[in-house]
């Protein structure tokens, strides 16, 4: 039987990966944020209803290779992949982002959890948020000392003390000195995520002496096969499911 693809996408690595995918692989995506329509594979947008559901899409769809490009906080999604990939016999394989490292000069002060985070947040008054959306679930808790910034991929309302900015990523480092500058930023809150498109907003903290609350990466389930380039996971499958060679 020929080898057929599920790729779970969630990080601009994965769209890489999709790209070199044949017609008979596909390439699910939540359903947030760009929906690619020029690739070669079938693309499938949407969830599949916990391990349970996305056991039975590989059953029914022939899936013989599962593989997890999501997100490094997609860690109950990286769950399912593992448990239904058991469940229904398919090897499971995850390429999983290097974390940024500090560098000199840094001050990064990492936070478990919310409640952490907050205590943490007390002295300053002008955080940015780069954490996605979850901020968004505590607007009314924002102490009347701190205006908050939270930049996330779509726009929505804030409120009073709190401006939320739709934007998506590339980021260009003169963009993030302008947004820490004219926004009096004092703490910059993140996720380790690793991603290229969104380093600059360190390398801006670095240079301003700003402190970053770094929200520490969940733990994530072992796989088949661990890589970490894309191009090292492109050359470990075989060679009739690869476009483009």
């Amino acid at each position: 039987m020929s080898e057929r693809i599920l790729l779970l996408g969630g990080v601009s690595e994965a769209l890489a990966i999709a790209r070199r995918l044949g017609p008979e692989h596909v390439y699910s995506l939540a359903g947030i944020g760009r929906v690619p329509h020029d690739l070669n594979c079938q693309v499938r947008v949407g969830g599949y209803g916990g391990a349970e559901g996305l056991a039975g899409y590989l059953r029914e769809a022939g899936i013989t290779l599962l593989i997890d490009a999501t997100h490094p906080y997609a860690a109950q999604i990286s769950a399912n992949a593992v448990q239904a990939a058991r469940s229904a016999g398919v090897v499971c394989w995850a390429l999983r982002r290097p974390a940024w490292q500090p560098r000199p000069g840094d001050d990064w002060r990492e936070v478990a959890d919310w409640p952490e985070l907050i205590d943490a947040l007390a002295p300053f008054a002008r955080p940015l948020f780069t954490l996605g959306r979850e901020p968004l679930a505590h607007l009314d808790e924002i102490p009347a000392r701190q205006f908050w910034t939270l930049r996330a991929l779509d726009a929505c309302p804030g409120n009073a003390r709190c401006e939320v900015i739709g934007a998506r990523g590339p980021f260009l480092l003169a963009e993030e000195r302008r947004l820490f500058a004219t926004r009096r930023i004092d703490v910059l809150v993140s996720k380790n995520s690793g991603s290229v498109a969104t380093e600059p907003k360190l390398e801006v903290a670095r240079e301003r002496g700003i402190p970053v609350l770094v929200l520490k990466r969940p733990p994530l389930p072992a796989v088949d096969r661990e890589f970490f380039q894309v191009a090292s996971l492109l050359a470990a499958l075989p060679p009739s499911s690869v476009v483009g060679n």
